[in-house]
């Protein structure tokens, strides 16, 4: 299961009240191309892919495909801001190490 703090979702719902077309929901899932062969994607969604879990929580939906699921499982997601710039964190108990270019390696 992933986790959305309080910070995430009032970032989420800013960002899906601001869009033109009315997305349901956020889509995240893990790429090839870290440090040690993983980043993570996320985009607003409009809907669920056939294979996707969905989960729902402060009213924002968030939907993993299959093959993300297994390494997204127990993640945390965070909105943060700090002086070097504001954006989502990601603490995945999954993740061995985490590297300088701000991806998690497996």
């Amino acid at each position: 299961m992933i986790n959305l703090t309080e910070n995430a979702i009032k970032a989420l719902r800013a960002a899906i009240s601001k869009t033109v077309q009315p997305a349901s929901g956020l889509r995240i899932m893990i790429d090839g191309g870290g440090c040690e062969g993983f980043t993570y994607k996320m985009d607003l969604a409009y809907g669920p892919s056939s294979d996707d879990a969905v989960i729902e929580q402060g009213g924002i939906k968030v939907f993993v495909d299959s093959a993300s699921q297994v390494h997204l499982n127990g993640t945390t997601i965070d909105f943060v801001v700090s002086p070097e710039g504001s954006g989502f964190r990601f603490d995945n108990p999954n993740a061995k190490s985490s590297c300088s270019c701000d991806k998690s390696c497996r």
